[in-house]
């Protein structure tokens, strides 16, 4: 455990950054099953909207640092080319 001040505070800022990447990751999954179930549904507007919320998402994560690019340019890459019936 820390005895310092600022270790103290790095300790809890760690820690929240922790969480708000932990929270951007788990809305990125969410959008993803959802785009995925639209289309396995064949809800051809609702799942060019997710999509294109998805792609979104995902571009912010990178620019915050929580995704690499390169992972990024993967997860779109696999969304553009899901259908259903795999």
């Amino acid at each position: 455990m820390a005895n310092i001040k600022s270790a103290k505070k790095r300790i809890n800022v760690i820690d929240r950054q922790t969480m708000e990447n932990k929270s951007c990751k788990s809305k990125i999954a969410t959008y993803v099953k959802k785009y995925k179930l639209a289309v396995d549904n064949k809800e051809t507007e609702n799942a060019q909207r997710l999509l294109s919320e998805t792609f979104s998402l995902i571009d912010s994560a990178v620019s915050k640092g929580i995704l690499q690019k390169a992972t990024a340019n993967r997860k779109k890459a696999r969304l553009s080319l899901y259908k259903s019936g795999k």
